[in-house]
């Protein structure tokens, strides 16, 4: 038998490893369960003594936002929803308020002689930390992450320890949905004196090819003991097999009482570069022994891969020429809150890269750890935000209060948390800051820029901005200071400056960090045409809670603002549902993207005599759907999106016209139809044949709740919700789109209900009932598994329809 050479390898380091005494090293486990909470501002809820024993108890992650409101009479509130919230239709009219959670653990006898630390990625927002009654500090902003060592102040093995944390989600603080308390994961981090620091691994990759790549990594060490001994120190990279492809080994002392960073390179040979395409992922391994006796480890996955940023070559990913087509995203997860469940943050990118999307922007704050493993695993760039606002607020009780103290501390932990994932490709230090031109402003994009290069030299900073809507009376001209800071140039709905810059500034990047969906094509064509603008991100790739309804249309004589009134909760500007369901615009972003030779949409009958007037974040209304009872021989509006040269248009077999296509028509073909049941045809022709044909279909009256789990069967340690969708459909199986219907459902087996939800903007109601209205037909069940395995069953009803019943199994490993 012959053995190849990494098996050889492998067996090798395995030997020489056997040397050492490798005990199994529990350094970080997870921390969310079995914490008691209430929505309430108690007093003295940090002392010991206080009796919590009333109090709820859940698992993290945990958003009270998104939870029902207690009844209050007199107040018009609906759910998680209140006339009284402070930030009204900007937060999607939920409630912040105060509240604690409080978790009492104990140690083990091994845990002796160890240095504790908790380590929050993140809590919304301004609270405090207690435990055993000593405060620990106090964190602000709700978006970064941060630690607290907890040694000296727990008490021996096996007695009672009391973690409390206030939550003070208060004012008008955020322009979106922010959601409230420990919405993000919550580990506990147990290390010897000697210890590998928190983010203490840095690892690059400054040279590759083909044939080899260097791997440099870089380890913190610090050695809280007041004695100098001899530490050995083993880096091992595993490539996405398993497989060991790089070892190095290093004895080296480690002074008493200090830090001491180590600097090592490993050759890697024949890479299996990281992209979206083929996201690899290797595993670096960083061993610390005290003789043969393992002391620490640490394993952090990173990706092998290069990223070039020109004007002349635009932006090339291993090489390669690669077009950014980007989503705003905001970090809520719909129905669920802000809560970052694992399931939830990984469906969100899975679905963007269903859709078309390569790339996301973190707008306006550094999301979950979870979040970032998703996009390097499956495979999406980033473009990682720091800040919404710096010294000046957009809100009175935002971040403008505490920037001056917390600025350098919150982007040191997001660089350094986040510095080790591939799919990160850019920074940014702010979106449309207010004081962005001023010399105030230049002074601080300096020092954000500065000190992100002190931590992370591997990526371009840039910063989002836009015209002076803020400061009117000034000139777009006076942008220039701020540009002239950055690497990448971020334009906010400004397509129509890129070449006309270009001319005066032709060694800028540039980047659409925002774009309007009706201007997909304007800015993709720009994107296409030129190298110096590497990318485009629409607002937004997916819908979100807040900003309500900036994405409405609305009659002419309608009296919708910008932020449509009470019961709008839902942004509704994303190319991408609430539910993960395409919406029209995606559609015709499909065609633009090449992703689709040809759509068929029809407009919602507009009243004679009457205008839409479309949100610049909106879309004209109209769907994908032939279903129309009540509008016969009316005429319908049908645009044909395409890419072909030509489209015809049929109706039960008859032909109603053929039109030409091309971007000078805005890929787009109009037609009026009378409306008649039946089928409804387009197809495309290219070069005069047949290419790609769609058909609408009506469909009849609703006959039977269809309910289709999106996974079957379900790891609990990998997956922690189970989504079902559910479908209004009549005899044919065909879904009615115009169906709003009440549906209830019926849960057993090992789940528990966590949120439903229909995708319409403006249906407030409670996510946390077994019931809701369909919309379009169409609305979905999350259910939170419990610990242990088994079945989940479930069935979905409607009056006088046929129910729908699904099941999946749990499995637990």
């Amino acid at each position: 038998m012959k053995l190849s050479y990494h098996c050889i390898t492998a067996i090798l380091i395995l030997l020489v490893s056997c040397s050492k005494e490798e005990n199994e090293i529990n350094r970080e486990t997870p921390f969310n369960c079995d914490w008691k909470f209430i929505r309430s501002d108690v007093q003295n809820g940090q002392a010991v003594s206080f009796n919590d024993s009333a109090w709820r108890i859940l698992d993290l992650p945990h958003d009270y936002s998104i939870e029902d409101l207690p009844e209050n009479e007199g107040v018009k509130q609906m759910g998680p929803f209140s006339e009284k919230s402070a930030g009204g239709a900007s937060t999607g009219h939920v409630v912040g308020e105060n509240a604690w959670y409080r978790k009492h653990f104990t140690l083990n006898k091994k845990d002796e002689g160890k240095i504790i630390k908790i380590l929050f990625d993140g809590v919304y927002m301004n609270a405090d930390f207690w435990i055993n009654g000593k405060h620990l500090g106090n964190h602000p902003y709700g978006y970064t992450a941060f630690s607290y060592d907890l040694t000296d102040f727990l008490n021996p093995a096996g007695e009672d320890n009391v973690l409390a944390v206030q939550v003070k989600n208060e004012g008008k603080n955020s322009r979106w949905y922010s959601g409230s308390g420990i919405y993000r994961n919550v580990s506990l981090i147990k290390t010897n004196p000697v210890h590998i620091d928190l983010w203490g691994v840095y690892v690059t990759t400054p040279e590759v090819s083909k044939e080899k790549a260097f791997v440099n990594v870089e380890t913190g060490i610090t050695n809280t003991t007041h004695n100098a001994e001899n530490y050995t120190i083993r880096t091992q990279i595993l490539n996405p097999l398993g497989l060991i492809s790089a070892e190095y080994e290093k004895g080296t002392d480690l002074n008493p009482g200090k830090n001491t960073v180590f600097q090592n390179k490993l050759e890697v040979q024949n890479p299996r570069l990281w992209s979206p395409e083929e996201p690899q992922l290797y595993t670096l391994t960083v061993q610390l022994f005290k003789g043969n006796k393992l002391i620490d480890e640490t394993r952090q996955k990173f990706g092998i891969r290069t990223i070039e940023f020109s004007p002349e070559k635009g932006f090339l990913l291993n090489g390669n020429s690669v077009l950014l087509k980007g989503g705003c995203l905001h970090h809520d997860n719909g129905p669920l809150g802000s809560a970052t469940f694992k399931t939830a943050e990984y469906r969100r990118i899975k679905i963007m890269k269903e859709n078309g999307f390569n790339a996301i922007r973190t707008a306006h704050n550094p999301p979950s750890q979870t979040f970032l493993g998703a996009c390097d695993e499956i495979g999406m760039l980033v473009m990682d935000e720091a800040f919404d606002q710096w010294q000046r607020p957009k809100n009175p009780e935002d971040y403008n209060l505490y920037f001056d103290d917390w600025w350098e501390k919150d982007l040191e932990s997001m660089i350094l948390r986040d510095r080790n994932h591939p799919s990160i490709i850019i920074w940014s230090i702010g979106n449309e800051i207010n004081e962005r031109a001023d010399s105030s402003g230049l002074e601080i994009a300096n020092n954000l820029k500065e000190k992100i290069l002190l931590l992370d030299k591997t990526r371009p900073v840039t910063q989002a901005i836009c015209h002076f809507w803020d400061q009117p009376g000034r000139d777009w001209e006076d942008t220039a200071p701020a540009f002239s800071q950055m690497d990448v140039h971020g334009y906010n709905y400004r397509w129509n400056d890129y070449e006309s810059d270009h001319k005066k500034y032709p060694e800028r990047i540039m980047i659409g960090t925002e774009s309007f969906p009706l201007e997909a094509l304007e800015n993709w064509q720009m994107v296409e045409k030129h190298p110096y603008i590497i990318g485009d991100f629409v607002w937004t790739g997916m819908d979100y809670l807040g900003e309500s309804g900036i994405g409405h249309t609305k009659l002419d004589n309608s009296d919708i603002q910008f932020l449509p009134p009470w019961p709008w909760f839902n942004a509704y500007c994303g190319d991408i549902s609430i539910l993960g369901y395409k919406k029209p615009q995606m559609y015709f972003r499909d065609v633009v993207w090449r992703n689709s030779n040809l759509e068929i949409m029809v407009h919602t009958p507009v009243p004679e005599g009457r205008k839409e007037i479309i949100s610049k974040w909106g879309w004209p209304g109209e769907w994908k759907s032939w279903t129309w009872q009540g509008n016969e021989d009316k005429p319908l509006q049908v645009s044909v999106y395409s890419r072909c040269d030509q489209v015809r248009l049929e109706l039960n077999g008859k032909e109603i016209g053929t039109k030409k296509v091309s971007e000078a028509t805005s890929l787009t073909a109009r037609f009026e139809v009378p409306y008649t049941e039946g089928e409804l045809t387009a197809i495309g022709f290219k070069a005069g044949k047949e290419v790609v044909r769609q058909t609408l279909k009506t469909a009849e009256k609703p006959f039977a709740v269809k309910i289709t789990p999106e996974q079957n069967t379900i790891n609990i340690n990998k997956n922690d919700l189970a989504y079902f969708n559910i479908e209004v459909v009549d005899k044919n199986g065909i879904v009615v789109p115009n169906a709003e219907i009440p549906v209830d459902f019926e849960i057993q087996g090992n789940g528990k209900l966590q949120a439903v939800a229909n995708g319409n903007p403006k249906d407030m109601k409670s996510f946390r009932q077994p019931h809701v209205k369909s919309f379009r037909g169409k609305c979905q069940l999350i259910l939170r598994l419990e610990k242990d395995g088994g079945e989940i069953s479930v069935s979905a009803k409607s009056e006088g329809l046929k129910t729908g019943n699904a099941s999946v199994g749990v499995v637990k490993i």
